[in-house]
C-alpha cells in the first residue's frame, strides 16, 4: 500500500502493533456502504469511467456477500478493514480495483466508516430505551396507587407509590433518548471526499456522496472531518449517563431484593445461587449492570484522554478510538436488554412497601401542611408544632396517627379532629395532586402522556 517510498518491510512487532483487523472489522458493512456512495459518484463526476465504477461496485457487493457468510478473514498484513476490502477486491476483479481509492484517503474513510456505525448504534440504543421504557410503564400502571416509602438520604420521608417511583426512571430513560438523538444530529454530517486533511482537486460532488449515505450534508472543513471524534466522545458521553441511570435502578432492586427491605423478589432468570449456600438468591444481574457502569465510564475517560493532546489533523493515536466504542457499546446493550427482563419479571411485595411507608413518621409532613392549609399557621412555624409531635410519636412508641387528639391538642390547640384525615399514607398520597406529583390520578396521567410520546417516537 505505501511500500514505493520504504525499501524494507515492517517489522514483526510493527505488524502487530499497526494492525487494526481484530476490532475494525466490526466496520465492513460501513466501508463497503460508503465505497459503494463514493464509486457510484466518482461514476457520476466522470472521474472513473462508468464500466469500471460498476465492475467496482458489483465486486464490493460479492465481498459483502461472503463477509455476511463466512465473516472477515484477518491478515495483520494488510492493516485493517479498509485494506481488507481493496485488496479482496483486487482479487475479484483485478487491477481496476485500485481505481476506488481515488480522492480519498483512509482518514476520512474510516472517518466516514465510524460515524455510520455511532449512528447505527444510538438508533439501536434509542430502540432499547424505548423497550425498557414500556416495561416501566407496564408495570407502573399495574401499581399506580401501591403505597411505598418514599426516600430521601435512604431514610424513610414521605409515601409515594410505586407507579410514580418507577416513572422517575421513565423520565431518565426519556433524557437519555434525547441526548442520544442530540448527539446523532451532531454527527450528521459526512467526512467523505476530504480526503488526507486538505481537500481533493478532483471534481467531486460531496453533496451526493452525503445524500446517498443518509447524512444531512457533508462536513465544511477537511482539516476537522479527518481529526474530529466529537461523535464518538458524543456517543459515549449519552452512553455513560444512561449507563449510571441503570446502575441507579439496579442499586435499588439490589437493596430492595434483600432481607431487611424483603420489597422485590427478582425472577428465577434474572438471578442465581451459591455454590454452598442452598438458600442463596443473589440479584446477579443487577449487579452486572451496575458494574457495567463503572466500566463504561471507563471507555469514556479513555478516548477522553486519548484525544486531549492531538495536534491536527489525523494522528495513529485515534486508531484507538473504536475499541472504547465498541465495548461500551457491547456493554450498554446487554445491558438494557438485561434491565428491561429484570423489570418485566420482578415481583413486588406490596405489603412490605405499605408496612415500610408508616413507618419513620413519614405523614410528618402532612401534619405541618394541615397546619398551614386549615389553622393558618405559617410553615416554619407548623414544622417547629409538627416536630414536637414527632418526638412526643417517638417517645410513646407510636406513629402520628396513633397519638390521642387531647395530647396532640396540648402541643398546639389549633389541631382538630380533622387531622386525622390526612395522616395515613394513603391520605398523604393523595393529597399530592400538584403537576408531577405522587397521587395516583396523576401518575395514571404521567403514564398515558408516557405511552403516548413513546407511540409519536415510534
Amino acid at each position: 500500500m505505501w511500500g514505493g517510498r520504504f525499501a524494507g518491510g515492517p517489522s514483526a512487532l510493527m505488524r502487530e502493533i499497526n494492525a487494526s483487523i481484530a476490532f475494525d472489522k466490526r466496520l465492513w458493512r460501513e466501508d463497503i456502504a460508503a465505497s459503494k456512495a463514493h464509486v457510484a459518484m466518482l461514476g457520476a463526476q466522470g472521474i472513473v469511467e462508468a464500466g469500471d465504477a460498476a465492475a467496482i461496485s458489483e465486486g464490493l457487493d460479492r465481498i459483502a456477500a461472503e463477509y455476511a457468510a463466512d465473516g472477515v478473514p484477518e491478515d495483520p498484513a494488510l492493516e485493517d478493514i479498509h485494506m481488507h476490502v481493496e485488496a479482496r477486491l483486487t482479487e475479484l476483479i483485478g487491477p481496476v480495483a485500485g481505481r476506488l481509492h481515488t480522492a480519498r484517503s483512509r482518514n476520512d474513510q474510516v472517518a466516514t466508516d465510524f460515524k455510520l456505525w455511532v449512528r447505527g448504534a444510538s438508533e439501536s440504543n434509542d430502540r432499547a430505551l424505548a423497550a425498557l421504557q414500556r416495561a416501566l410503564l407496564a408495570r407502573a400502571e399495574e401499581h399506580a396507587a401501591t403505597i411505598m416509602p418514599g426516600f430521601t438520604h435512604l431514610q424513610v420521608a414521605q409515601p409515594v407509590t410505586l407507579g410514580h417511583h418507577l416513572l422517575a426512571y421513565v423520565e431518565m430513560f426519556r433524557r437519555d433518548r434525547s441526548r442520544f438523538a442530540d448527539a446523532r444530529a451532531r454527527a450528521d454530517e459526512c467526512p467523505l471526499g476530504s480526503a488526507a486533511l486538505a481537500g481533493t482537486s478532483y471534481p467531486l460532488d460531496r453533496e451526493a456522496t452525503a445524500k446517498a449515505l443518509s447524512f444531512a450534508r457533508p462536513t465544511a472543513n477537511s482539516l476537522d472531518s479527518v481529526s474530529d471524534r466529537d461523535f464518538a466522545l458524543d456517543h459515549l458521553m449519552a452512553a455513560a449517563q444512561c449507563a449510571l441511570h441503570l446502575s441507579r435502578l439496579a442499586e435499588e432492586l439490589i437493596v430492595w431484593a434483600s432481607q431487611p427491605f424483603g420489597f422485590v423478589k427478582l425472577g428465577d432468570d434474572f438471578s442465581t445461587g451459591s455454590s454452598i449456600m442452598p438458600q442463596k438468591r443473589n440479584p446477579d444481574a443487577a449487579e452486572l449492570v451496575r458494574g457495567h457502569s463503572g466500566r463504561i465510564l471507563g471507555e469514556l475517560v479513555a478516548l477522553c484522554v486519548t484525544m486531549k493532546g492531538l495536534p491536527l489533523a489525523y494522528s495513529k493515536d485515534m486508531q484507538d478510538d473504536k475499541e472504547p466504542v465498541f465495548a461500551a457499546q457491547d456493554l450498554l446493550e446487554v445491558s438494557l436488554a438485561a434491565m428491561a427482563g429484570m423489570i418485566g419479571s420482578v415481583t413486588f411485595d406490596t405489603a412490605r412497601m405499605r408496612a415500610a411507608a408508616a413507618t419513620g413518621h413519614s405523614t410528618a409532613t402532612d401534619l405541618a401542611d394541615w397546619l398551614v392549609r386549615v389553622a393558618g399557621v405559617p410553615f416554619r412555624e407548623a414544622h417547629h408544632i409538627t416536630g414536637r409531635a414527632v418526638k412526643l410519636a417517638e417517645e410513646r412508641g407510636a406513629q402520628l396517627w396513633d397519638l390521642p387528639l387531647a395530647e396532640l391538642q396540648a402541643i398546639d390547640g389549633r389541631i382538630d379532629a380533622s387531622l386525622f384525615d390526612v395522616l395515613s399514607p394513603e391520605a398523604s398520597v393523595r393529597s399530592r395532586t400538584s403537576y408531577g406529583g405522587t397521587a395516583p390520578d396523576r401518575v395514571i396521567e404521567q403514564i398515558a402522556a408516557a405511552k403516548a410520546a413513546l407511540e409519536r417516537d415510534a
